[in-house]
């Protein structure tokens, strides 16, 4: 199926001209990949003379405009004060950015001349009649707009009394010059006499953002991650574009929306972490022995990295996401592990020696069964690289599949070994101490 909205209304927050249409359609890929399937219909639509298009995902596309204002990955905004340097500026601004490998869908937002109707004051004339440019102002958009003079009421409904000039008025320049304008004397004066009246070519839209006038550079990425692609584009335009005094770049979009995620990931990576010690040392009553489970986290990360090393090298929100997802379970498996070697101590009043080994094998068969349950659930996401609906799940799975692997086979091996080398003065004297009578002989090295 198929559908199209042209135009945005004028109320509109990003209101839009009947030059503009969106059109969703529902496709099936068949035998191409997601990525190729996108690049046929960007190469189909690239031979449409005249018309700039922009292929996306209606998710991803509102995603976008409200990150930055735009139905794009990168939104770069050039602000300044005079349009005709923003527009020149923009287009040597594109033209660096087609240079830029992984760019598509590169687009500035269409700003043109249009013909307009210019009234400008002469002020010297004005001046001696008494006239003031707010009188002449309100003398134009009376004629032109129209002014609400009063309201009429028919059968409970008010209607608005707007009073205008006529067509014949205001279908020419000349027309418009004749137009007779009152003065503070009581005279009145044609508007040509104190202003000029001319047609000329002037700007279809200005945007403005925080009081000042920009222009938006947009486009996505292919076949390339959006931080590197960031870093060329940075790259080029700061070397070879230059800018006059007062305007500067601001960059948007996906990319501003990921760097403002990444920093807070990270302040919270390390709340976590820290959390996840103290927790630890609650649970364990030993600051040794939280710090050997916490040992295991390196190895869940060496292999969340390889597969996304694997998997195209692109680490991104979701991917971040997943290493804290996958610090959780590589500390659940050590508590398991150490936990129980101090109950076969305590409890059983087995030697410490002795418990690391009974402890290990008694716990190999819940990790790797949790392991496994895991991995299999994660494969699927894993495998739909590209899929619609998965741009998310699937780094994550990627991550967690990879740190699931590493950190169950290393911590049944390294941590029993760590344990073994520096827990025992800690597990020994805990045990003697909380050990039940009779089994004090039992729990030696």
């Amino acid at each position: 199926s198929t559908t199209r909205r042209t135009g945005r209304a004028e109320l509109d927050e990003h209101a839009a001209g009947v030059n503009t249409s969106e059109i969703e359609v529902v496709t099936t890929e068949g035998n191409r990949s997601h990525a190729e399937f996108m690049e046929n219909v960007r190469q189909r639509l690239a031979q449409i003379p005249g018309v700039e298009a922009e292929v996306g995902q209606p998710i991803s596309h509102r995603i976008d405009h409200l990150l930055s204002g735009t139905r794009a990955q990168i939104a770069i905004k050039l602000f300044g004060p005079d349009l005709a340097t923003l527009r020149t500026k923009a287009s040597e601004i594109r033209d660096e950015m087609a240079k830029v490998e992984g760019i598509v869908d590169l687009i500035v937002e269409p700003q043109v001349g249009v013909p307009q109707v210019q009234i400008n004051m002469k002020r010297q004339e004005a001046a001696a009649v008494g006239l003031r440019a707010e009188d002449l102002a309100e003398t134009v958009d009376t004629a032109f707009n129209g002014h609400v003079a009063s309201q009429v009421l028919e059968e409970q409904k008010t209607y608005d009394v707007l009073v205008r000039f006529n067509d014949s008025a205001r279908e020419s320049v000349e027309s418009i010059g004749r137009t007779l304008i009152d003065t503070p004397t009581g005279a009145k004066v044609p508007i040509a006499q104190v202003a000029e009246v001319r047609v000329d070519q002037g700007p279809n839209t200005i945007n403005r953002e925080n009081v000042q006038r920009r222009i938006i550079i947009q486009a996505n990425v292919a076949d390339r991650d959006l931080g590197s692609v960031i870093g060329d584009v940075r790259s080029a335009i700061g070397t070879n574009v230059q800018l006059p005094q007062g305007y500067f770049v601001q960059y948007g979009g996906q990319f501003e929306a990921q760097e403002n995620a990444s920093r807070l990931i990270s302040i919270l990576s390390i709340v976590a972490i820290g959390g996840i010690f103290l927790l630890l040392f609650i649970a364990l009553k030993s600051a040794r022995s939280a710090v050997l489970v916490m040992a295991n986290l390196p190895l869940a990360l060496i292999g969340g990295v390889v597969m996304v090393f694997i998997s195209g090298g692109t680490l991104s929100i979701a991917s971040l996401v997943g290493f804290i997802t996958l610090f959780g379970i590589a500390t659940r498996n050590g508590i398991m592990l150490i936990s129980h070697y101090q109950h076969l101590m305590e409890e059983e009043g087995v030697s410490f020696r002795d418990a690391i080994v009974q402890g290990s094998i008694e716990r190999l068969n819940p990790i790797l069964m949790t392991a496994l349950v895991i991995g299999v659930g994660l494969i699927p996401l894993a495998l739909g690289a590209g899929e619609p609906g998965k741009e998310i799940q699937q780094p994550m799975a990627v991550v967690i599949l990879g740190g699931i692997v590493t950190s169950t086979v290393l911590n049944m091996l390294v941590l029993p070994a760590l344990y073994l080398k520096y827990g025992r003065e800690k597990a020994v004297a805990a045990a003697k101490e909380y050990a039940p009578d009779g089994k004090f002989a039992a729990v030696r090295d």
